[in-house]
């Protein structure tokens, strides 16, 4: 039996690279977004939902689907506002867990960071910790956090200070081993296709950290 998938954050890096992805991917024949924008020239196996995301719950009658994929994230530069940072990366991916176990979705994917940790200082890390926290509050059946370290790939936005601070990291990586592995770039490609690879597998696992990221996207056992 085909699924459905709902996608938030389909037009950033990582959201666009899992999008393209389901569209080739035969046990699925929708594909949900819920954006602020619609996105021109998608196949008819695409249903675009447009409006404020910031009022997730107005979309309630139609966040119906097999698995949930929310890539949903901003930055400090592009949202100095702390406030609307939080709902942002806390709000939206927490009501969406909310809507999925509502609505009984069996299984909920969300792209977090790295040292998330309510309790951290760093407010970036606080957030993305409190996230992690109100999700998993929910018991959605299948839920699957990933914790990315930096995120590479071709990013439409070119923000010079950026990609000079990836290419130093890439130089540096080989010295990235053991304890620091998980350190290393995790590119938005493998990230997506983990997602993918978890929402398809019978994994338990709930955290998943940058190193087992890349594992996953591979089709590999992950590390203990």
């Amino acid at each position: 039996m085909k699924k459905t998938a709902i996608i938030l954050g389909a037009t950033g890096l990582t959201g666009s690279i899992l999008l393209e992805k389901l569209l080739k991917d035969d046990r699925y024949n929708t594909i949900k977004l819920f954006s602020r924008k619609e996105i021109d020239g998608l196949p008819s196996k695409v249903k675009q939902f447009v409006g404020d995301i910031l009022e997730l719950d107005s979309f309630k009658k139609d966040f119906t689907a097999d698995e949930v994929y929310c890539c949903i994230g901003t930055t400090a530069k592009k949202t100095p506002d702390k406030q609307l940072y939080k709902k942002i990366d806390f709000g939206i991916p927490v009501t969406a867990a909310k809507l999925a176990k509502a609505n009984a979705i069996p299984a909920f994917l969300v792209i977090s960071a790295l040292g998330a940790n309510a309790k951290s200082s760093i407010f970036y890390s606080k957030t993305k910790g409190e996230m992690e926290q109100a999700v998993l509050s929910e018991k959605i059946e299948k839920t699957h956090i990933l914790q990315p370290s930096i995120i590479g790939g071709d990013r439409q936005e070119k923000r010079i200070g950026e990609k000079i601070g990836l290419a130093l990291i890439k130089l540096l990586q080989p010295l990235f081993f053991g304890r620091l592995k998980k350190y290393r770039i995790t590119e938005a490609e493998d990230i997506a296709q983990a997602m993918i690879n978890l929402a398809n597998s019978n994994s338990t696992k709930t955290i998943i950290i940058s190193a087992s990221i890349n594992l996953l996207a591979k089709g590999k056992p992950t590390q203990k």
